[in-house]
């Protein structure tokens, strides 16, 4: 949610093509809040990376206020099975990253139980490389040449870094291919773990387990349904199953992973329309019944559906 609408620009920006199977695209802003901007950011599996400079940002988590971040231009969130809000004032300007979590674990060099639920500054991370690349953004005079430099310098990191375990990264695309709606117990058996190891598995390197990684991706899945008021489905390039274990494309399609995060607000506009059928939009998108859909949705958006659809079409004073 917004107090204030911001001023300023959007510009996308193609990643070279060793690059697309891991980084959908990237997402260059410059935006002015002359008032406090305040948003909340839905719960969701990926990775939002922020390389900014300009004005700061706050991150709260209502849940802990150890979770967040102040005063950072630049910062790296975790997966998050919770809502937060961000606080920014001036001008800001940066690039934004989605990225699903296997491409997120590699290039960060460390497992993602060390975000989960957390948004951390990119000066405390291993090795600054993040900090300095930043800087480096901030110093580059066009926008084509910082997407270049983003380039090399990614395409370097994930060649200097090894593959993820590949039954992990079949179980993830597998579960990512079904929209949450595998049962986990399946996919232990498929891969010959134990549930207990299938989870343990889940929560260091993606940094949730496999019954919440489900029940996200159901949420992404219903807020598609209804018109992106959340984080719109993970989408597997291909659009099916993985045939077998190995980790030959991406991890996910990262243009699908998020919410209106911290830089360009991607909020859309609605109009009024027919009545929605909740049950029909439940059982479309997995849910046992439209109660839980209402819970998901209080839990990862902090609103009803309805709520947010309404607060989505009302202009912005």
């Amino acid at each position: 949610m917004t107090t204030a609408a911001p001023v300023g620009e959007v510009v996308l920006g193609l990643p070279e093509v060793s690059l697309r199977p891991f980084v959908d695209r990237y997402v260059g802003y410059r935006e002015r809040a002359d008032v406090p901007l305040v948003r909340r950011e839905s719960a969701g599996v990926f990775v939002v990376l922020i390389l900014g400079w300009g004005a700061p940002l706050d991150v709260r988590d209502p849940r802990s206020a150890e979770r967040g971040a102040s005063r950072v231009d630049s910062f790296v969130a975790g997966t998050f099975d919770g809502w937060c809000t961000t606080r920014t004032v001036g001008v800001g300007e940066g690039v934004e990253l989605l990225l699903a979590p296997l491409t997120a674990r590699r290039l960060l060099g460390l497992p993602l139980s060390e975000l989960t639920n957390r948004a951390v500054g990119v000066g405390q991370l291993p090795g600054r490389w993040l900090h300095r690349l930043r800087s480096q953004l901030a110093e580059t005079a066009s926008w084509p040449e910082r997407f270049a430099l983003l380039d090399r310098v990614l395409a370097g990191r994930l060649a200097a870094s090894p593959p993820v375990d590949a039954r992990l990264d079949w179980a993830w695309r597998w579960l990512v291919a079904s929209g949450g709606q595998e049962r986990v117990g399946v996919l232990a058996d498929e891969l010959g773990w134990s549930r207990r190891h299938l989870a343990s598995r889940f929560r260091q390197e993606i940094g949730l387990p496999p019954k919440m990684v489900a029940r996200l991706l159901r949420f992404q899945q219903a807020c598609t349904a209804l018109g992106d008021v959340g984080p719109t489905p993970v989408i597997e390039p291909g659009a099916g199953p993985p045939t077998g274990a190995g980790q030959s494309a991406a991890d996910a399609d990262p243009s699908s992973l998020g919410p209106s995060s911290p830089g360009p607000s991607s909020a859309a506009s609605f109009s009024s329309g027919p009545a929605i059928d909740w049950a029909a939009v439940a059982a479309r998108c997995g849910y046992y019944d439209q109660s839980h859909l209402i819970r998901d949705f209080h839990q990862f958006a902090g609103d009803t559906p309805a709520a947010l659809l309404a607060a989505r079409s009302t202009p912005s004073g």
